[in-house]
Formats: structure tokens, sequence, C-alpha cells
């Protein structure tokens, strides 16, 4: 099948053709950080807005990078949650558009799902397996039995690891969006130089919290307002950093064992980082498991990603009708295989 699939969940509008929901043939990505930065974090009307202006533009040139008409489409796949309402319902809608000028058929996908099978796109990866999604909104972790088949085995309480990433780093006076500054100024800096708490990491359960360890930098940074300058700087990030990684290798490693499932996927925004990777990577060969992390551009928001459960739930005969709406809260593992997603 030679879908077309359509990303607007948040502040990224993104098109992408992919042919048997495994070979891409164009990725297209419209970024909105610069215009979110002066605010420090993205507006759910201006991001809604953007998607409208923008979204017509990105999808036509992803025909283009994959030199094919429109007509040449033979299903659609759209982010139907969780996501900003507003802008999810603009992807959804061209979508829709698009399904019943084509008579074609259109599928809601979820977008955290999209995340965790998004290494489809450049691996095989064998079922079942764990699955740490990991992300600006989401942080939670899986055991994945097939495509629609998902459990959720830990979460966030409070902030997501990349909100936690984002708030630390405009506290410290960084520009949005502070993850990736955060990583680079951690790579010149101690990670050891200050012991920042590690929450629930002795709690025997999977779930996870940050909203503490936030709280553990804006303290530290108030009582030593020269951590914000040079290589003070640096260590704070690291320190920060190695807290954040320490927390999830920790829970992810529990559920691996715990389970006996030696497949381990990373997705979702926060696994572009640098510390993540590298500690994940550690954990995989000590504990002797296949660990999966997609390449960066399929880690962030992006069409592509979408295609690989879509693909599937229409080559299943599993379609969304006129009527499929925006989720923007929708749990993984309340996905329905049934009909209409």
């Amino acid at each position: 099948m030679l879908l077309l699939s359509i990303e607007s969940s948040c502040d990224e509008t993104a098109a992408s053709v992919v042919r048997n929901g495994r070979e891409i043939l164009s990725n297209i990505v419209a970024s909105q950080i610069s215009i979110h930065a002066d605010y420090g974090g993205v507006v759910p009307e201006i991001a809604s807005r953007k998607h409208l202006e923008t979204i017509s533009i990105v999808i036509e040139e992803a025909l283009r990078k994959a030199d094919l008409p429109i007509s040449a489409i033979e299903g659609i796949a759209v982010t139907r949650g969780p996501g900003l309402a507003g802008a999810l319902l603009v992807g959804i809608s061209t979508a829709k558009a698009l399904a019943y000028g084509l008579n074609i058929p259109v599928v809601g996908v979820n977008h955290i799902e999209s995340h965790i099978l998004a290494i489809m796109l450049e691996r095989d990866v064998e079922f079942p397996f764990i699955a740490l999604a990991v992300s600006g909104g989401h942080t939670h972790l899986y055991e994945v039995q097939a495509i629609g088949r998902y459990k959720t085995i830990g979460q966030t309480l409070d902030d997501a690891a990349g909100e936690a990433f984002d708030k630390v780093a405009k506290l410290m006076g960084l520009p949005y969006p502070g993850g990736a500054l955060i990583d680079r100024l951690a790579a010149e800096g101690d990670p050891r130089a200050i012991k920042f708490p590690r929450p629930l990491i002795h709690e025997d359960n999977y779930n996870f919290s940050f909203s503490g360890l936030k709280t553990a930098v804006l303290n530290y940074v108030r009582k030593n307002p020269a951590a914000m300058e040079g290589s003070a700087l640096n260590d704070v990030c690291a320190s920060f950093q190695a807290a954040v990684c320490e927390v999830l290798v920790s829970k992810t490693r529990a559920a691996v064992i715990q389970s006996g499932i030696k497949r381990l996927v990373v997705a979702g925004g926060v696994a572009c980082n640098s510390g993540l990777r590298r500690d994940m990577a550690t954990f995989a060969e000590t504990e002797g498991a296949e660990l999966f992390i997609p390449s960066p551009l399929l880690c962030s928001d992006n069409g592509a990603m979408l295609a690989v459960p879509g693909d599937y739930y229409l080559c299943n005969n599993i379609a969304c009708g006129f009527e499929l709406d925006a989720l923007p809260v929708w749990p993984l593992d309340a996905i329905s295989l049934t009909g209409g997603n």
C-alpha cells in the first residue's frame, strides 16, 4: 500500500509517503520551534494556526519528494491523539477531506504507538518487547505483544522526562527548547558534581516522577547563583541529566528483568538524548538484551512513523469512518482493533 501519513499533534506539521508500512519515500517536517521560542513553550492556539497555514504545503512537498501524484495514494493515516485538540483537528480534517475526495480509507492512529513502532522503518523487531516511550508529554513503560496489543506497566506520576528537561532549562535561563541544549552542555560537565535526587528509584514499581528532581535543581541554582555560568552550568546540566537517565534506565532494567523479555525499544523525543542512548546501551550489553532506538529523525515527531501501524490497520480492514474525531487523551492500552480504531 502507498500510504500518506499526516502528523499534527503538537508543534510539528509533518507528512510522509511510505510504501508497505516500511519503505519511506518521503518524510517532510515543518517545525514551529522558532515561533514558540519567544514564549518559552508551545502555545496551543498559535500551533493550530500554523498547522493550518502549513499542512497543504507539507503534503504537497511529501508527494513531490516521493515523485507521486496524489491519485497514487491508496490510504491515509493521521494522528488521532494524544495531543493538542486544535492541532490534532487540523490534521484529521485534512486527512478526512483527502480520503473523501480520493475515495480511499483513512485510519486514526495513536501518537505514542507510532513512536514505539517507528524503529520498524529501520530494523525488524520481534514481538514481544518492552518499550520505553519518553518525550515531552509522556514517560511510559509498555509490554508490546503485537501491533495493537499494549499493556501499560509504568508511567510518570507528574512531569514527563522531556517536560522536566524543558522546565529545568527554562529556570536556568536557557532558550527553548532546552532539552537538546542541556544535552550539549552536559557533555562538557561532570555528572557527579551535584548529587540530585533519583525519585522513586528504589520503589517496587515501574512508575516515574520528575517533579521533585526539577524542584531540587531550582533550589540548588537559587542557593548557588554562580552555578548559572561557565563550567558550573555544565556541571548542573550533567548532574541533572545523569539523574534523569539513571531513573529511566533503572526502571526499564527492572521491567526487562521481571518480564523476562530481552528486547527493548526506546522511543520518543528524549530518545535523542546522547546520555540516555549511551546508558541504555551499557545496560543492554550488561543484561544481554537487544536494544532498539530509532535514528534521531524518527525519534522526534514525524509523519513516517504513523505508517507502521497505519499500514497494518488498513491492510487488516481496520479503518475509521468520516466521524473520526480527535482524542486529546488516548491511553495506548485503550486502542480497539474491532473497527474504527
